[in-house]
């Protein structure tokens, strides 16, 4: 487990603070009991910029505070806890490091900045399918004039209707699951051509499926080099896959913390329930599952804050954080017994989190089998 700084430990109480008095659980039910298309509440985005969240990986330079990934999971940990919907993930984390790794000077002056202060909104479009598969890729970008021309459709993509700028991930040489012949492209959201269609999906946030048909933009739109966007895809889909699993350790926690109240006041047959011993080995299991969770997690983290290969630690965090969800939130439910099966109760919520969480940039399997071979098992 990582010693935290003390900078570390006051942005943890922090976030763990607003958290819970700004976006409880009670404001995810509101959300979906309104029945609106919003994946999250635009107000509570703004306070995350005022207070600084979402410029946490951005440099100084750029409006930002350089803090590191390991303090932004930390915030998306204490969100997770309260099952917060925000674009911290997508914007804060996925899109600024795109930005930061592949961008050029002027594509980092025009959005980083804006996305430090919570005044933009910004996502990655990669998935094309059902399933995680980053190579997968069929949407084309072909040459008009000096730009390019894009064709196909992505879904899944977080927080795609409310995105001011989609980071695009494109076909632009090679068959359909090669690595060459990738380009990432800067795409407005409101781009003539620009189609996006609302997503339901279980745990009451949402996504959006977008169509690009003939959407033209420039040169300038490329980030990074033509045909060679593996090359910063790769290690931002790292930082996803870590920084999800941060929320992921954050959301098993609660339902954990929430469970164990349960069990320390529910009486049955004249016994606190927390007295039956085939509980507490349950209880007991779930615990370690956490902490080896929080110990991959962090790896994860610090590797990418030291510029360490971090590929198989991201992976390794996903694969793990997932399982652990899993368990997390069918024992929260179980556990509870008969109210844990009602709507009023939110192990429901926590549930339905999980599952989307879970399958979200790769299940367990997919990255069970991409750290077997990046270890050459």
């Amino acid at each position: 487990m990582a010693v935290l700084t003390e900078e570390q430990t006051m942005l943890r109480d922090a976030a763990k603070a607003w958290s819970q008095e700004s976006a409880p659980v009670s404001a995810l039910r509101k959300l979906r009991n309104e029945g609106s298309k919003a994946t999250f509440d635009p107000a509570a985005w703004s306070e995350m910029g005022q207070m600084g969240w979402a410029g946490v990986v951005v440099p100084e330079a750029y409006e930002g505070s350089g803090f590191g990934y390991l303090g932004l999971g930390l915030i998306l940990e204490e969100t997770g806890k309260t099952l917060a919907a925000s674009p911290l993930l997508s914007t804060a984390l996925i899109a600024a490091s795109a930005l930061e790794l592949g961008g050029s000077d002027a594509q980092k002056a025009a959005w980083l900045p804006r996305i430090a202060t919570g005044e933009a909104v910004a996502t990655l479009a990669v998935d094309e399918h059902a399933h995680h598969n980053p190579t997968r890729i069929g949407l084309t970008a072909t040459k008009s004039g000096d730009g390019w021309a894009l064709n196909g459709t992505k879904t899944f993509v977080l927080d795609g209707e409310a995105a001011d700028l989609l980071i695009v991930a494109a076909r632009t040489s090679g068959q359909s699951g090669d690595t060459d012949g990738i380009t990432l492209l800067l795409v407005p959201g409101d781009a003539p051509g620009v189609v996006r269609t609302h997503l339901s999906l279980a745990d009451s946030r949402g996504a959006a499926q977008i169509a690009f048909d003939g959407v033209e933009v420039g040169a300038e739109a490329v980030l990074g080099e033509a045909g060679k966007g593996w090359a910063i895809l790769e290690p931002v889909l790292d930082r996803a896959y870590a920084g999800l699993a941060a929320e992921m350790l954050g959301t098993a926690s609660a339902a954990f913390e929430i469970t164990l109240d349960y069990l320390k006041t529910r009486t049955q047959f004249g016994q606190v329930i927390g007295t039956f011993q085939a509980l507490q080995h349950r209880a007991a299991k779930w615990f370690t599952d956490l902490e080896t969770t929080r110990s991959c997690v962090e790896a994860a983290l610090e590797a990418l804050d030291a510029g360490a290969d971090a590929r198989a630690l991201a992976s390794l965090a996903k694969a793990k954080a997932s399982e652990v969800l899993h368990l997390a939130s069918n024992e929260m439910v179980q556990m509870h017994g008969g109210i844990g099966m009602t709507d009023e109760h939110d192990s429901g919520l926590y549930m339905k989190r999980a599952r989307v969480a879970e399958a979200l940039f790769g299940g367990a399997t997919f990255h069970r089998d991409r750290y077997a071979r990046l270890m050459g098992f």
